[in-house]
């Protein structure tokens, strides 16, 4: 199977600032953390504005095959430290699937809570970085959905916010679905093509998880409630993997200055 990279510039359909949510000692305020889809696509126009309103930090969580097809982007033009993160190995190896005893939700949830568990240096090493940025960190997978949403979850519980305002912010994400497929397809189709797979039948499976009977925001809770049957804390994969007590303390600072 083969297929050509049509890269389409445009303005991001998922990208939200964290802001106003819910967390120990107050609200955390807007400029400290923002999550978004690709970050790689957008225009020029989006770049300088995304700086402009204080962006001084990006974390990508996307593959080294995701990176090497379409690079930084325009980010790449201005004072923005880049961090790369990924948080799997290939873009084939994260997609589940349904079976008789879970649906797809419950999928997606058991894959986060091994996100945390294989991922938690990068998971850890991302809340480092937000803590130290002079500005706005921004981080983004490709649709800003399941990567993203397990570090703004790590980073939330980090903050003190409460599961059910960490679920809240998860599931903003369902009313974009659809934008999203449609913005990352050109790219999606290449790097599935690589593995074999096609963009049809996974744009199946997230057109399933719209039309399931449960729920989006099932996939968040089974992480929070795994990462607790594991671990007791569940930030405790991150605590090994070096997330310390300062870090933290840091985080709580600046979220509420």
């Amino acid at each position: 199977m083969t297929a050509t990279l049509d890269i389409t510039l445009s303005a991001p359909v998922n990208l939200r600032d964290l802001g106003g949510t819910p967390i120990a000692g107050g609200t955390l305020r807007e400029g400290l953390a923002i999550r978004a889809d690709d970050l790689s696509v957008i225009t020029e126009a989006d770049a300088r504005e995304l700086t402009a309103g204080g962006l001084t930090s990006v974390i990508d969580l996307r593959t080294a095959d995701e990176v090497a097809l379409t690079g930084r982007g325009p980010l790449a033009a201005h004072a923005v430290a880049y961090h790369h993160l990924p948080l799997m190995g290939s873009v084939g190896g994260g997609i589940p699937t349904a079976d008789e005893h879970r649906s797809a939700h419950a999928g997606m949830g058991e894959m986060y809570a091994l996100m945390v568990e294989t991922a938690a240096p990068q998971l850890a090493t991302a809340l480092g970085i937000i803590a130290v940025s002079p500005g706005a960190t921004a981080f983004h997978c490709a649709a800003g959905r399941d990567r993203t949403g397990v570090l703004a979850a790590m980073l939330l519980l980090a903050l003190g916010a409460a599961d059910d305002d960490i679920v809240r912010d998860y599931a903003k994400t369902d009313a974009n679905m659809g934008a999203i497929l449609t913005r990352i397809g050109p790219t999606m189709s290449v790097l599935l093509a690589k593995f074999g797979m096609d963009l049809e039948e996974v744009s199946k499976l997230n057109g399933s998880l719209l039309d399931e009977a449960e729920p989006m925001d099932v996939s968040m809770r089974i992480l929070l409630a795994r990462l607790r049957e594991r671990h007791g804390d569940p930030l405790a994969p991150l605590r090994a993997a070096g997330l310390t007590d300062a870090t933290v303390t840091q985080l709580r600072a600046k979220a509420l200055a």
